[in-house]
């Protein structure tokens, strides 16, 4: 659990948060303080400081003499890892999923070519540990297992990139790998054609072929978007 998620504030954001990315609060909604003390019952310097953390998102702005109010979807901070979790649990799933896989699919092939270019040994060792992970917990009905290893995986070449751009979408690459398990976006078993391509990958970067690494990636994203179009469309 994040920082965010702990304390009795924690336990506001954790109702507060998914009703206003699930729309049940439609944007220019006013919230008040005093009021969801009293619904929550907090104390008014706890609801202050969830309230705090969703102005972080963005999900909210205070206004004195109005109160807290909810701002429109494109001001949100969609990157917030903490947003994307909320959205994934509510009816923006399935766009919230296909929004995420398209980034994914922009970002993560281009990464894979610089990881071929830049990435440490101590890199390329620990993106074999992944991928060989991701194959060990591939059978089974171990998905849990499984997506540890595919997190830590898409962690290592975003940040073996070099670009601390694609270093920062760590987190919201592990959100969606972790929103398709979670609320069951996945056939029981991983598709072995993309266990295989991970394998690929690593052994790409590991080689330093850029062109490969970039082609085996693209791939993997691609075939993200087709079970997408099988089992959330």
């Amino acid at each position: 659990m994040t920082t965010r998620g702990r304390g009795l504030h924690g336990h506001v954001l954790e109702s507060l948060g998914p009703a206003i990315t699930a729309g049940e609060y439609p944007p220019g909604s006013v919230l008040r303080t005093d009021e969801l003390a009293e619904r929550f019952e907090v104390s008014r310097s706890v609801m202050r400081e969830a309230v705090r953390v969703l102005e972080s998102m963005y999900l909210v702005e205070s206004r004195r003499r109005v109160g807290v109010t909810v701002r429109p979807k494109a001001e949100w901070n969609v990157f917030d890892p903490q947003v994307i979790r909320w959205r994934l649990a509510g009816a923006d799933r399935p766009h919230q999923l296909r929004s995420l896989t398209v980034l994914r699919s922009a970002v993560e092939p281009i990464a894979a070519g610089l990881s071929a270019r830049h990435a440490t040994a101590a890199q390329c060792a620990e993106l074999t540990e992944c991928a060989l992970g991701m194959v060990a917990n591939s059978r089974g009905h171990k998905l849990d297992e499984y997506l540890v290893h595919d997190m830590a995986f898409h962690r290592v070449i975003l940040n073996a990139s070099g670009n601390e751009m694609f270093a920062r979408l760590g987190d919201v690459v592990a959100e969606v790998l972790a929103g398709r398990t979670h609320h069951e976006v996945m056939f029981e078993d991983p598709d072995p054609a993309a266990v295989t391509l991970h394998v690929q990958v690593a052994e790409a970067v590991r080689a330093g072929d850029a062109s490969r690494a970039e082609e085996l990636t693209r791939q993997i994203t691609v075939g993200a978007l087709q079970e997408l179009d099988i089992l959330a469309p």
